[in-house]
């Protein structure tokens, strides 16, 4: 994958599948001790400690469509790749801890791509998941959290083009601000 954000989609993607009713995004950017993090979090139906141990294996997956899962092998490699980390906790009937730590300014560090699009995009597609993406960069933080949103848009389609181009300059200018 090219660059963050499309991690960021794919374990948005296995979140849904595994019938989450709320996904967490937390960006941490700590730029003085040389850090990135991202942390997902959902309350889908979680995996045995089994199948936590075969996630990390690019030739296995659980679809039938085809004989690799290259998502989860690619983000801990990326990862691992900066000098940082990956860790992967989960527990059935409760939900999955994905944290993965990047050396911030290491130039093998992919670039974040389109993570305003990212999550807007999972999250106008999926109306029913509650998404809260916390993004923190030294000391400001900006948060966004799908149900202030659907309240704020009191029955407006969150799926209209006008809102999701609405949400995704919210995002854009939120995170402009707190990189300055």
């Amino acid at each position: 994958m090219k660059n963050l954000s499309l991690h960021i989609i794919d374990i948005f993607q296995n979140s849904v599948s595994a019938k989450a009713h709320k996904i967490e995004l937390i960006i941490v950017e700590d730029r003085i001790n040389d850090i990135l993090r991202i942390s997902i979090y959902d309350d889908g139906v979680g995996m045995s400690e089994k199948v936590v141990a075969q996630v990390v294996d690019p030739f296995y997956t659980t679809r039938t469509t085809r004989k690799v899962g290259l998502g989860i092998p690619l983000f801990k490699q990326n990862a691992e790749s900066t000098g940082g980390s990956f860790k992967i906790v989960s527990k059935e009937g409760v939900g999955t801890k994905i944290d993965a730590e990047f050396g911030h300014a290491h130039i093998d560090r992919q670039p974040f791509g389109d993570i305003a699009g990212a999550v807007v995009l999972t999250a106008t597609s999926y109306p029913d998941v509650r998404f809260v993406y916390t993004h923190t960069v030294d000391d400001k933080t900006f948060v966004f959290d799908t149900q202030e949103v659907y309240e704020l848009l009191e029955g407006i389609s969150v799926q209209s083009p006008e809102v999701v181009l609405m949400l995704k300059e919210f995002i854009e200018n939120n995170l402009d601000e707190i990189n300055n």
